[in-house]
């Protein structure tokens, strides 16, 4: 890459003490892979609207279906604090290829955020984290996640898929958009979103081919079509689907044994025996023998850099 990506974090994910107690929940695999990559843009919504540290906690509460964040006595009521430094954030970074939100969090948490009843008796883990949800509202594309959610291989690899696609369309933009830098964009991401979502393979296909509609109009719909893409994860079942179709391409170049390892490779693939790593490395090596300039662009063969080794493990 040429220069790194934007992304933001939430202080504590960075390893900054800025919890309630002094604490951090510092993300491995972002400060020790991932920032080789990233320039991160660290923020405490908490300390940012001027909550001390240490501090007492806080916690969003309902009543009459109104979510508040507060001490637990109802004290100290920084909702609307949380919710105006949210939007400034989200106004202000508009640059950003992605977000990593610390779990749980009543200001920063994606999902599953506890809301506890105002009369102390019980809570629901239904929340969504005041700033975060922000964040997630003013910027729709923005790829985000959750530290914890991070631990997990595949959500992992989805997650650095997207904020290094999203960082190429950033890019795309930046430099001034065409219908025909528009259409190169696309096929050089074909069988990316191939292995996420056939049907958005195919939508997109569609849409590309309209000339009824306007570029901006058209480039809207299409990375919005494409980012909702990328959130399915992708399977043994996709990922073989897009193999065999990039077999295809070396049907005449290769001879009846080096035709027999690909397709048994791909096989043991699907069944779980071997990596995907296994087939795409006889992939590459066979553009490196007979290349094929529309193979060689594709995200699919290397969507993010190999240093993060995302896909050694499935």
């Amino acid at each position: 890459m040429k220069k790194k990506l934007k992304i933001g974090i939430s202080a504590c994910v960075m390893g900054e003490p800025v919890r309630f107690d002094r604490g951090h929940k510092k993300s491995g695999f972002c400060m020790e892979q991932l920032a080789e990559f990233a320039e991160f843009k660290p923020v405490c919504p908490e300390m940012a609207i001027g909550l001390p540290v240490p501090r007492p906690t806080i916690r969003q509460i309902v009543r009459d279906n109104i979510i508040t964040v507060s001490r637990p006595d109802g004290s100290g009521d920084v909702t609307q604090a949380l919710k105006d430094f949210g939007a400034k954030v989200a106004q202000n970074y508009q640059d950003l290829a992605g977000f990593v939100f610390c779990a749980k969090s009543p200001s920063c948490g994606m999902e599953r955020v506890k809301v506890y009843h105002h009369h102390g008796k019980g809570s629901e883990s239904t929340g969504v984290g005041i700033f975060a949800e922000q964040v997630m509202k003013a910027n729709p594309l923005l790829p985000c996640e959750e530290n914890g959610r991070l631990n997990d291989p595949i959500i992992r690899e989805n997650f650095t898929t997207r904020i290094f696609t999203y960082q190429k369309w950033l890019d795309l933009k930046a430099e001034g958009l065409t219908r025909h830098k528009l259409i190169q964009f696309h096929s050089a991401h074909k069988y990316l979103v191939m292995s996420h979502h056939v049907e958005s393979y195919r939508e997109l296909g569609r849409l590309l081919g309209r000339a009824d509609i306007d570029l901006e109009e058209q480039s809207e719909r299409y990375i919005s079509g494409l980012m909702e893409a990328l959130k399915y994860k992708a399977s043994r079942r996709s990922h073989t689907n897009t193999l065999q179709h990039l077999q295809g391409y070396f049907k005449r170049q290769l001879d009846e044994n080096k035709r027999r390892e690909l397709t048994q490779e791909i096989a043991a693939y699907r069944e779980g025996l071997s990596p995907l790593l296994v087939p795409l490395t006889l992939i590459k090596h066979y553009l490196i023998e007979f290349p094929n300039e529309y193979l060689l662009q594709q995200a699919y063969l290397n969507p993010h850099p190999k240093e993060l080794r995302l896909r050694y493990g499935y």
